[in-house]
């Protein structure tokens, strides 16, 4: 099931976060960036921006039923106005336990529907450029439509941008999205 997250989702979505960055980013981000990470500070954090929400930025959670939330994906208003997209994919991250089984396809699905009925009607979303997850948004449908050099963690970390240029074409396409909400 996927649903909008509430601030009762925040230590869910603190634990998904860190364990998916801790597996994903491993041999990308330097060691002291993932060794660092507390769910108990990033706990309070998505507390924080759950409480927040703005310029119509939304949290969805993935849950089943044994395992409680096992993903999840912030999107909203696109954050770099140089690039001629409306919507941005913040994050999705799907625990490594659980990915590859449509987890990850029906959040993009939902968060495009989101996005859709937002008004929004094309979306961008950034990846290290190391970062497997890419091929995924290039299996979504996505091009690559731009790359960008980020100072994080004391590293300069390479980023691909992806694209989406027709969100409702993309949710009534070919099946690649398994609309769930």
């Amino acid at each position: 099931m996927i649903r909008l997250a509430t601030q009762r989702d925040a230590p869910a979505i603190a634990r998904v976060h860190v364990e998916t960055w801790r597996d994903t980013y491993a041999g990308i981000i330097p060691d002291h960036a993932l060794l660092g990470l507390d769910e108990r500070r990033e706990t309070a954090r998505q507390r924080h921006a759950l409480g927040l929400r703005r310029g119509g930025a939304v949290t969805l959670v993935a849950e089943l039923p044994r395992h409680g939330v096992i993903g999840y994906a912030e999107v909203g208003e696109a954050r770099n106005a140089g690039l001629p997209y409306d919507a941005e994919i913040y994050t999705l991250y799907v625990l490594p336990g659980f990915q590859g089984q449509g987890n990850g396809r029906g959040l993009l699905g939902s968060a495009f529907a989101r996005l859709l009925h937002a008004g929004r009607r094309t979306a961008i979303v950034w990846v290290l450029a190391e970062n497997p997850a890419r091929f995924f948004y290039a299996a979504m449908g996505a091009r690559q439509i731009g790359v960008r050099t980020e100072r994080m963690f004391g590293t300069n970390l390479a980023q691909e941008a992806y694209g989406w240029p027709d969100l409702e074409q993309e949710l009534q396409s070919s099946g690649r999205l398994n609309r769930r909400t």
